[in-house]
Order: structure tokens, then sequence, then C-alpha cells
């Protein structure tokens, strides 16, 4: 009889459990991620249904000078945003800009981060003061490039070389209007400063972060300050240099404010986004403004693309 009942008490056991409630856990998931539904929602709304009508409108023969010939273009608009000689300008400008000012940025970035990793007295005061660029808002460092450092009349650089050539006793300082002499290179260092604190605060993090144990064991070795840097510090840094890079080639890609406000897209300066604002607010093409948008937004994902795969290939490394 006991044997019977025991067999009888197992075979119920798995329709018992069959029968159970869900488990505690996805519940709990469900509760910590319902908050942040809102969040998405908003996100979706804001950023993604307004791409996604930029796409339709992209397929369109759109213009506001002839409001009656409205119609579905299919790919005429990519097609003529291919083949037109201003968009491949502005292309060939965009790439010449995010380089120089993504090299130089992290060089320089490094040689701070490099400062800053040192002990020193007032190195807080230092690091704020470095960080300050970076918080600027684009439009006003733009202006203030503009009429404080690059006017030929009042500008600090051509003040600077006045005095300069005055204290050799020369009286015919060169006073170069630089945004139509360097228009191009004007722009590259009015990012170049906006851009290298956030260079230095990536390489920073990186450098605080490296096994200093390793460090040790190689200056006892006998190691040179230049070894140590050369095979221990930059190969540390090299995930944080790929990363500090593609994130500022994203943002310096999409950038607007420098190109508008210095030298409003004259001299060769106009990039992608301005060649956009030109055919959108000039041309009021809209159909083909949206195409060359979804261009822009393609090859920032691109660029977006590597950066995901840095950061996911840095966040595996630091969990070993």
């Amino acid at each position: 009889m006991t044997i019977t009942h025991s067999l009888t008490r197992r075979a119920r056991a798995p329709q018992t459990a069959g029968r159970t409630a869900p488990p505690r856990r996805s519940r709990g998931a469900w509760a910590r991620r319902a908050p942040l539904l809102p969040a998405l929602i908003f996100m979706i709304v804001v950023t993604q249904l307004p791409f996604v009508g930029t796409v339709v409108i992209s397929f369109m023969r759109w213009n506001a000078l002839e409001p009656d010939n409205k119609a579905f273009a299919g790919l005429d608009n990519y097609k003529e945003a291919v083949a037109d000689p201003q968009l491949r300008s502005s292309l060939l400008t965009t790439i010449t800009l995010t380089v120089t000012v993504v090299l130089v940025s992290l060089m320089l970035g490094l040689g701070l981060a490099l400062l800053l990793d040192r002990k020193f007295r007032g190195r807080g005061i230092v690091r704020t003061m470095l960080i300050t660029p970076f918080l600027v808002v684009p439009v006003a460092s733009a202006l203030l490039w503009k009429h404080a450092l690059y006017n030929a009349t009042y500008g600090l650089i051509n003040g600077s070389l006045t005095w300069l050539w005055s204290l050799f006793g020369s009286d015919n300082p060169p006073q170069p209007d630089w945004l139509t002499s360097f228009p191009l290179m004007s722009v590259e260092a009015s990012l170049v400063w906006q851009w290298t604190p956030f260079m230095m605060l990536i390489l920073l993090a990186g450098l605080q972060s490296r096994p200093m144990d390793t460090v040790e064991a190689a200056r006892v070795d006998g190691a040179t300050t230049w070894q140590v840097f050369r095979y221990l510090t930059f190969a540390h840094l090299r995930r944080y240099m790929e990363l500090a890079a593609l994130l500022g080639s994203i943002y310096v890609v999409q950038n607007f404010d420098a190109v508008f406000t210095l030298t409003g897209g004259g001299l060769g300066t106009a990039n992608l986004p301005y060649t956009v604002y030109e055919t959108f607010y000039q041309a009021h093409d809209y159909g083909q403004a949206s195409a060359e948008g979804v261009i822009v937004v393609l090859c920032s994902l691109l660029v977006g693309s590597f950066a995901l795969k840095t950061v996911s290939s840095l966040l595996r490394e630091e969990a070993r």
C-alpha cells in the first residue's frame, strides 16, 4: 500500500508542476522594464517616426516652388544626389574635415591625458579648465572664434601678431583675414579646440584603468619611459583611442554649427549637413533634401556600427 501511494504521488507531481504559475523571475523582469516603456515610446515618436517620414518624402518629387508637381519619383532623388557634383564636393570636404579634426584632437587629447595622469599641485583646476571648451554651446564656440579670434581688425590672433612684430621693431605686421585666406583650416581649428577635451576624457579614463603593477614591474626590469609608453600604455589605450576616434567621427560628420556660423558654407567649406540645409531651405526641394539626409544618416550609421563593435570589444576586455 505504501509503495502504491508513493508511485501515485510521483505520477501526479509532473502534472502539478505543469499547472504552476509563471516564475517570479519573468514577472520581476517585466516590472523592471515597465518604467522604461514611456521613455522608449517617446524616443520612437521623436526620432524614428520623423525619420520614417523623411524616407517616404525622399521617394517623392516635392518642390515648394512647384506645388502642383508633386508625385512619386522612385529612386530619382537618390540618382540626382549621387550625380550632383556639389554633393560629391561636400562629401570630400566632410571626409577631410572629419579626419583632420579627429586625428589632431586625438593627438592633443592623448598629450593632455598623459599630463593629467601625473600628480601635481592644481591638477583639479587644470582639468576643469581643459574640459570647459567641450561644455560651451557649439554656436557660442563658433561665434567666439569668429569675432574674438579670427576678426582681422580686433581679433586676438592678429593682435598677438601685432605685438610680436612690435618686439622686433616692425611697423607692418601681417594682418590676414583668416576666414577668407584659410577657411577650412579655420573651421578645423575651432572644432579641434572643442573636441580635444572629449578625447582627453576618454583617454584619461583609459590611463586610470591600466594595471599599475605591470608598469612598476617593467620599470623595475629597467624599461625606459618611452618603452613603457610604447609597449604597455599605448597598447592598453588602443581600444580607447579607437572608441574616441569613432565617437568623434560620428559627431563631427554631423557638424553644422561651425560651418554655418564661421563661413556660411562658402569657400569650399560646405559639408554634407550644410548641403542638405541649402537644398531644403534655399532650393526648397524637399524630396531631394530628404534623399541627401538619408544618405548622411546611412553614412553615420556605418561609422556608428564600427563604434558599437569597438565598445562591445572594449567591454569584453574589461570583463576579463
